[in-house]
């Protein structure tokens, strides 16, 4: 099990996590878990297309989480408001602007909610992805956090270290869940020219 380093006061050890779908959580719910950590996880990701596709990740999510017996709270699935704050950038490549301004809105959504939860920290499983940027995350999650003044932070930890990328492998098998070919967004499912 990897040992995480909770960077809060040790009374309150909760977590928002910003889910993008079961596979991606399920490696780094159980570390959470493990370590003593309380995550909340908020499933808020209004860039999947099409309805379909967006319902069954959704749904696997709520099941995911009920079987651990985790709190998971059901964002707005308003895709329209998605592709108007990504307007312009539909033809950027992935790792692109357009992801950078995806991560700013989904992330931004979270810290204020863990602000309105006083949930201290938030993260996001998107860092789990090793077809997400890192670093793009992480300057999306600070814009988030300066948005809401600091009243939550975020945790930068690398969900890709320590055994979870193959921990993940295990427990998409085990737990028998859909694994989806593409980030989500219909942008990302052009085909190579």
């Amino acid at each position: 099990m990897l040992q995480l380093q909770w960077p809060g006061s040790e009374s309150d050890k909760r977590v928002l996590l910003h889910a993008c779908c079961a596979p991606c959580s399920s490696a780094i719910l159980e570390c959470l878990l493990q370590n003593g950590i309380t995550p909340v996880v908020y499933y808020f990701n209004p860039n999947i297309y099409p309805l379909e596709e967006y319902t069954i990740r959704k749904e696997e999510s709520k099941r995911q989480n009920d079987t651990l017996g985790v709190e998971w709270i059901d964002g707005d699935y308003n895709h329209e408001a998605w592709l108007c704050h990504t307007h312009g950038l539909e033809s950027e490549p992935e790792r692109g602007s357009r992801c950078l301004k995806c991560f700013q809105m989904r992330l931004l959504s979270t810290a204020q909610l863990a602000v309105s939860r006083g949930i201290p920290f938030f993260t996001t499983t998107l860092a789990s992805s090793r077809w997400k940027d890192i670093k793009q995350i992480e300057t999306a999650a600070l814009y988030a956090q300066e948005k809401v003044d600091n009243k939550t932070l975020f945790w930068t930890q690398n969900w890709r270290k320590g055994g979870l990328s193959e921990r993940r492998i295990q427990l998409l098998k085990e737990g028998n869940f859909y694994n989806q070919l593409y980030c989500g967004c219909e942008f990302s499912m052009r085909k190579p020219e």
